[in-house]
């Protein structure tokens, strides 16, 4: 069985006292593509750090290719390299900004080339690198600083929040530009964000964070509170475009809702029967072939629900992503934690 790129056994990490993250158990393969999902607080960007080996847990344990981090050598640690949601850049040129890590490394063969070829990955042209950091639009921040980690070629690549500051063309040219890396040189791509849509795009797999603890890595449902109690033992939530979801109060104080996605039923008429159902968008279809199903999701309120199906059933339906559809669940098969 080949080694895990990362290994996470017990890892705790704490700020000003209180612990922000405790991971019982956590494996990524190496040459994978994994999100990392939940609200703001839930830990991501302590996690990501860890995992760029720039910080090391109080108590636990974590591996980097078979090895323990607190032992990782600086040549080692090069092969990781993190963008965070805040791009920092030299109040240099592009060109200097993008070449600034091959200079620290000595790495100057090709230089000029090697440069306009990371700029061309993220949709800018060769003169752009005469540009100065003060005249770039914040997508354009954002690509120059992909381009000076791309332009290392990294073993792995761990992203924060990539699109959180900017338009859809530049969220459009990270996610083409991450994808081929992926490809091309087998880089690890490890991502935070709240977009899921951009997010599913790229990754294979989700892990979902809340409150410093791994709750689900795949693509369960999850329903993040605040939820509002009701009479009659229920709680409710409202969405952004201010409908209701009610369902039956959890026993103790949770706050999350997960639904399992072969749970979920799809279809393309107002249903008749109980339960609950939601209107929504269906945004897209891609085949889960572990379990030999289709995967859709479906885009209710800016929420979006995943819903395992048979390809047979699916293509009865004639449907096509922004179809409006309907998705339903028994309030029996939502656990909460």
């Amino acid at each position: 069985m080949a080694t895990a790129l990362y290994h996470i056994q017990n890892l705790q990490a704490v700020y000003s006292d209180k612990p922000v993250l405790e991971i019982e158990s956590l494996d990524i393969r190496q040459g994978s593509a994994v999100g990392f999902a939940g609200p703001n607080g839930s830990g991501k960007t302590t996690l990501l750090r860890i995992l760029a080996l720039m910080s090391v847990p109080v108590c636990g344990s974590i591996s980097f290719k078979g090895r323990s981090a607190r032992f990782i050598s600086p040549e080692e640690k090069r092969k990781v390299t993190l963008l965070l949601q805040e791009p920092y850049l030299l109040k240099r040129s592009v060109f200097e900004n993008v070449a600034y890590g091959l200079k620290v490394r000595r790495d100057v063969t090709d230089l000029q080339k090697r440069v306009e070829s990371a700029l061309a990955w993220v949709g800018l042209a060769p003169d752009f690198s005469r540009r100065k950091w003060h005249a770039l639009s914040g997508g354009e921040a954002q690509r120059v600083a992909l381009a000076a980690r791309l332009v290392l070629k990294p073993e792995v690549l761990i992203l924060d929040e990539p699109t959180a500051s900017v338009d859809a063309h530049s969220a459009h040219l990270i996610r083409r530009a991450v994808a081929r890396a992926r490809d091309r040189w087998g880089t690890s791509l490890l991502i935070a964000s709240h977009n899921r849509q951009w997010l599913e795009q790229v990754t294979e797999r989700t892990v979902f964070l809340f409150q410093g603890k791994v709750v689900d890595s795949g693509f369960t449902n999850m329903v993040f509170g605040p939820w509002h109690r009701k009479s009659g033992g229920h709680v409710e939530k409202v969405l952004p475009d201010g409908r209701k979801m009610v369902l039956r109060a959890p026993p103790g104080n949770q706050e999350v809702a997960m639904i399992n996605p072969a749970a979920i039923r799809l279809v393309s008429q107002p249903p008749q029967d109980g339960g609950i159902w939601l209107s929504g968008r269906m945004l897209t279809v891609r085949h889960d072939d572990r379990r030999h199903a289709l995967l859709i999701t479906v885009n209710i309120s800016g929420h979006h629900f995943h819903v395992l199906m048979a390809p047979a059933g699916f293509r009865a339906m004639s449907l096509w992503p922004a179809d409006r559809v309907f998705v339903g669940f028994n309030p029996q098969n939502v656990q909460w934690i």
